[in-house]
């Protein structure tokens, strides 16, 4: 690729007051579009364009985590930070009992992500080892139109068997995305998604200690089948984060007292995601497009994370314990929820069980107290479902069973821990956690007693089967 080095005076004025900035040698940096060094929303913190030396992992940034996901290697090579990525069809095992012929960045369903510094010059390679036409789009970058990485707006297309090559200055800091950009409902469907972290060129004022990144995404994957449906519109079935849904999602964990930041992409199809953390609350302190002001920043429990955005939110993690982070759409927590099914909540299942079996032996009925016993019939092998499926299964947890999957895993935060491996379920201390009342306080407060709480209306159940349907005159 040729490159056009800048306007010399715009390049002096950029290394006079590049804080911190070194020279890189050859590498001299593009010239990029007006609005690339005007003064916009995208977050940086050094002027641009300018050179600078390829950012340092544990020197100049700290690493962000890709919990369940693959983290792109590089070299650097005359200043230039050098990725390769390659596109390719391969299995990819959701959680164990679900696996699905995706297509993927190295290797890797949706959870794929590229680590890089504000201010470095950036080569990537492209493999497409796929039988179609495609091309990589940089989501929410400043850089010049021809890389921008849109199948024949920007670029012809990256044939079958080709590799090409991308580069650009990285001018802004900021937790971006990579996708495909042609035929995008079936290949981004299939799972051509990454994130793209970019770290400030200069180090900001009181960075977090534990920063995760976690990339939202959504499939429509038959119970039984091998592949997902990307031509599905509207009725997804499983819902990932860096690929994977719970149980099979990596905890996060914290040392108590420690700043954790949390990076949400969404490149899923269709939803939105309220992204909910239980015991906190968080502050969103930046979008896809910038930093959000200290005055504009807000506390909240939920985060709306909108297709195609980014959202980070920050909190300090004072309370231990086991929390869970989950989607608050709540058929998103629920893995290949089945729709369509008769609502039986409230039905006396000897009864109806007894009616039908006379058509269909052996019928057994289950959700009339709701779906939550669903999900442990199926792990326990009490009912049969289609080979390579996990309909609405979640997983053993410490106190029983959590009949939760999808978009959602565990914030683990504990006292004076010297690494971050899983440290197993926390046991609540004695007294902070609900049990069964005795008789004698049910008596002292009160409890059950109608002369002394004549507010509890008593509750009547009807156990009854609605009357066969009449047809007759339709």
């Amino acid at each position: 690729m040729t490159h056009l080095t800048a306007h010399p005076t715009q390049a002096s004025l950029s290394r006079r007051h590049a804080t911190g900035a070194l020279l890189a040698g050859s590498v001299a940096a593009p010239l990029l579009p007006k609005l690339a060094y005007a003064k916009g929303s995208h977050a940086t913190s050094v002027p641009h364009p300018g050179t600078y030396a390829p950012g340092r992992p544990g020197v100049d940034y700290q690493p962000t985590e890709i919990p369940n996901g693959y983290k792109l290697p590089f070299i650097v090579r005359d200043g230039v930070k050098i990725f390769e990525i390659v596109i390719d069809e391969f299995d990819h095992e959701f959680m164990p009992g679900l696996t699905a012929r995706v297509w993927g960045f190295n290797g890797v369903g949706a959870g794929a992500a590229i680590e890089a510094v504000e201010g470095d010059q950036v080569r990537i390679y492209v493999t497409n080892k796929l039988r179609a036409p495609t091309s990589v789009h940089w989501h929410g970058f400043i850089l010049p139109s021809g890389m921008d990485g849109v199948g024949g707006l920007s670029q012809p297309n990256i044939p079958p068997g080709e590799t090409w090559v991308y580069e650009f200055p990285l001018v802004q800091y900021g937790t971006q995305m990579f996708h495909a950009h042609h035929d995008e409902m079936a290949q981004m469907g299939l799972g051509l998604t990454g994130l793209f972290i970019i770290h400030p060129r200069r180090r900001q004022p009181n960075p977090a200690a534990r920063d995760f990144a976690i990339l939202l995404h959504e499939w429509k994957i038959i119970p039984g089948s091998r592949r997902p449906d990307p031509n599905e519109m509207t009725d997804f079935n499983i819902f990932t984060m860096n690929g994977k849904v719970f149980p099979a999602t990596a905890p996060l964990v914290v040392r108590t007292g420690q700043k954790v930041r949390i990076r949400f992409g969404n490149l899923g199809m269709q939803n939105h995601h309220p992204m909910h953390i239980h015991g906190y609350s968080w502050k969103i302190v930046e979008t896809d497009g910038g930093v959000i002001p200290p005055a504009g920043q807000w506390p909240e429990t939920t985060v709306l994370v909108p297709v195609g955005t980014t959202r980070t939110v920050e909190f300090d993690a004072d309370y231990v314990g086991d929390w869970s982070m989950h989607c608050h759409m709540l058929h998103h927590i629920m893995n290949q929820m089945g729709h369509g099914l008769p609502n039986v909540i409230g039905v006396d299942p000897a009864q109806l069980e007894a009616r039908v079996q006379d058509l269909i032996p052996g019928t057994m009925v289950m959700g009339t107290t709701g779906m939550g016993d669903h999900g442990q019939h199926v792990t326990s092998g009490h009912m049969p479902v289609p080979e390579n499926s996990v309909p609405m299964v979640g997983g053993e947890g410490p106190r029983g069973y959590i009949p939760m999957g999808g978009l959602m895993t565990i914030v683990k935060v504990r006292d004076g821990i010297t690494s971050y491996g899983d440290p197993g379920w926390y046991e609540n201390p004695p007294g902070t956690e609900p049990r069964a009342a005795t008789p004698s306080e049910l008596a002292r407060d009160g409890i059950g007693n109608p002369s002394i709480a004549p507010s509890a209306k008593p509750v009547t159940k009807d156990t009854t089967l609605p009357p066969p349907m009449n047809h007759q005159g339709h």
